[in-house]
């Protein structure tokens, strides 16, 4: 079931949890302890870009238990249109903390990268005294992702009896993987960091921390790595666009039009069943300090049975933990093959929602 009640936000589109590099290690261990499923995505500039043209790729993220904001560009548009999400958390440094931690041991499977790069990445954690025990690796090949579901792989994954998989197969096609196959392995977390097995392996050197919190990764990334080159500009451009048609036409519409008091006597929801269609009245005010009910009413939402309408007309004004509700359950209902419609949207809300990156959403 959909976790409703993570500190979710849209950013360009994608739901990105407000989380810490603390929290988020929390999180992760509290998944390895409870043998709960966990599938984190680390959204960066180039998931942002792909994701708006690649509906698929934008499930996959929605589709994710954690997703962390892997890339300063995502934390500067936050700042700017006041989402609190003050913190990057890159897939990079998340695996280092893990890997230096001394709390537990963490057993790894690596699946995919470049030919001996799985290898390489074992046989460097395991010369170290650390928090991280490598438990195998797969080099499927230049393959597709029917191929790389095989059962026999999947076994192999599950006889490591490992706590997390890290796979590495470029993030459009990655993602998919996972969610082609998370629900068959065994391991509680899982998650695609491309760039990790290539540093832990000594194949490619990081950054210099000033270049990682000032933005600047990317170019010794393409120092590093000449094929990046060409996705950098290319995302360089795309963002860019994205920057002067939705991002600061977004701030300047929250400036125009600032939300409503989301005061609790005024904002109600309500959940009706109408035939095969589940029905949720919205009056007032949302935003991140008053969604509890919308929280409670997307959790019935999901466990109840046809698609799902939802009337705006009533409401005044939404924020960017509204919008991450919705596609959380947009992608909820899409998964069991149901729909998510918005009614009677005001004006200014769609306007909201398009600015937003979430067209999709706008569909009446």
């Amino acid at each position: 079931m959909t976790d409703f009640f993570r500190n979710v936000h849209s950013v360009m589109g994608l739901p990105i949890d407000a989380m810490s590099m603390n929290e988020a290690v929390s999180r992760l261990q509290r998944a390895r302890i409870s043998r709960q499923k966990c599938f984190f995505s680390t959204p960066n500039l180039n998931f942002v870009m792909a994701s708006q043209k690649q509906p698929a790729f934008r499930e996959s993220v929605c589709m994710s238990d954690l997703s962390l904001a892997d890339g300063m560009p995502l934390v500067w548009v936050a700042k700017l249109l006041s989402i609190p999400i003050r913190e990057r958390v890159s897939g990079s440094d998340l695996f280092d903390r893990l890997r230096h931690q001394t709390e537990c041991l963490w057993r790894v499977f690596f699946f995919g990268g470049p030919k001996g790069v799985g290898q390489s990445a074992c046989l460097a954690i395991g010369n170290q005294a650390a928090g991280v025990l490598p438990t195998g690796y797969i080099y499927p090949g230049f393959v597709n992702n029917d191929e790389m579901s095989r059962e026999d792989l999947m076994q192999c994954i599950n006889q490591s009896e490992s706590d997390m998989v890290v796979v590495a197969l470029g993030a459009a096609k990655g993602q998919d993987w996972i969610c082609r196959n998370h629900h068959s392995i065994d391991a509680p977390v899982i998650g695609h960091l491309g760039a990790v097995i290539n540093f832990v392996a000594g194949n490619v050197k990081r950054a210099p921390r000033w270049m990682q919190a000032t933005g600047l990764e990317w170019v010794w990334r393409a120092k590093e790595e000449r094929s990046l080159i060409q996705r950098y500009l290319r995302d360089g451009l795309s963002f860019l666009h994205v920057l002067a048609t939705r991002v600061l036409p977004l701030a300047w519409h929250q400036a125009r039009h600032p939300p409503a008091s989301a005061d609790l006597r005024l904002a109600s929801a309500q959940f009706l069943r109408q035939g095969s269609v589940n029905l949720i009245q919205l009056r007032g005010a949302w935003n991140a300090s008053n969604l509890k009910s919308v929280r409670d009413i997307f959790t019935l939402a999901e466990q109840g049975y046809g698609d799902v309408v939802l009337n705006m007309a009533e409401v005044r004004s939404i924020d960017s933990a509204f919008v991450g509700l919705l596609l959380l359950l947009d992608q909820a209902l899409s998964t069991r093959h149901q729909s998510l419609r918005l009614s009677a949207t005001p004006k200014s809300i769609r306007r909201y929602l398009q600015l937003s990156s979430v067209p999709h959403l706008v569909v009446e």
